[in-house]
């Protein structure tokens, strides 16, 4: 990336003052740059790339790592809630029922993880080098994808194996993924500034984390919940991402709409929210962190 003269002033910068970058005050709350983002869009790709070479460098089976938290964590499931409690899978076998909601999940909670604490890790970075501090939570959201896509693989091939032919649904699956990728974003963009402020946030998240695995229907269909108590669970937005994850793959016949919605509402609401409070607390995070 080229190297800039900085000019802090607030006079505009003429055409002839190349080589000097204008780093002025925010002038809202919700000025989100995307000019700014776009001039580092590089940075972004090399920050995705970093974290996966950190992430499997001088591992002896490699990106093989990706596959064993979501097989194990189905394996488990299948014994405990498929083979001892039962638990109902409708039309398709536990593994492959526990399997689709494994995999967004997976995803979910690592970049929840990484988004949450990247501001903290890449702290040397943001201390010394001017660029646009929304890029570390996007490449924390980006990066496991690549975790994702392994996953999918093993999945579809699981499929296979059971006799379980994807539904026309499935050109619908990108649209629940970004779903989730926004909802783990949005998350991010809340506990990174406090993580700044707060080191409690790296012990707690991932307690938070094993909580809301259970309080999501991951291991057990939203039907066993009773339907006084669905919509109130509803406002739990993994509810959606999983239910829309299991019609796209499963080609449930009647998915639950109003949880879908409402997670896409309660998502929505809180990417604005985290994107103001993000903007609003970046302008210190080189002082306190």
């Amino acid at each position: 990336m080229p190297l800039y003269n900085l000019r802090t002033t607030a006079s505009p910068i003429s055409p002839s003052d190349r080589g000097f970058v204008d780093i002025r005050s925010n002038a809202g709350l919700v000025t989100l740059q995307l000019r700014e983002l776009w001039r580092f869009r590089e940075l972004l790709y090399f920050l995705t790339l970093r974290d996966l070479k950190v992430r499997y460098k001088q591992t002896a089976i490699g990106v093989a790592w990706a596959l064993i938290q979501p097989v194990l964590a189905v394996a488990i499931f299948t014994v405990i809630f498929g083979h001892f409690a039962k638990m109902p899978s409708g039309h398709v076998p536990y593994p492959i029922f526990a399997f689709t909601a494994v995999l967004p999940w997976t995803y979910f909670a690592e970049a929840v993880r990484r988004s949450s604490t990247g501001l903290v890790s890449d702290s040397e970075l943001i201390r010394k080098v001017f660029f646009p501090r929304l890029i570390v939570p996007l490449a924390s959201v980006v990066s496991p994808l690549v975790d994702f896509a392994v996953g999918f693989l093993v999945l579809m091939a699981l499929s296979a194996w059971y006799g379980v032919v994807p539904t026309p649904h499935i050109i619908l699956l990108p649209v629940f993924l970004l779903v989730a990728a926004t909802l783990a974003l949005s998350i991010g963009l809340w506990l990174g500034p406090l993580g700044v402020r707060f080191r409690d946030v790296t012990h707690a998240l991932p307690f938070l984390i094993q909580v809301w695995l259970y309080a999501s229907p991951v291991a057990y269909p939203i039907t066993i919940v009773p339907e006084r108590w669905r919509l109130l669970y509803s406002l739990n937005p993994m509810v959606g991402v999983i239910e829309g994850f299991r019609w796209v793959l499963l080609g449930a016949e009647h998915p639950d709409l109003r949880a879908i919605a409402i997670s896409c509402l309660f998502i929505m609401a809180s990417l604005i929210g985290g994107l103001i409070y993000f903007r609003k607390m970046e302008r210190s995070f080189a002082d306190i962190i």
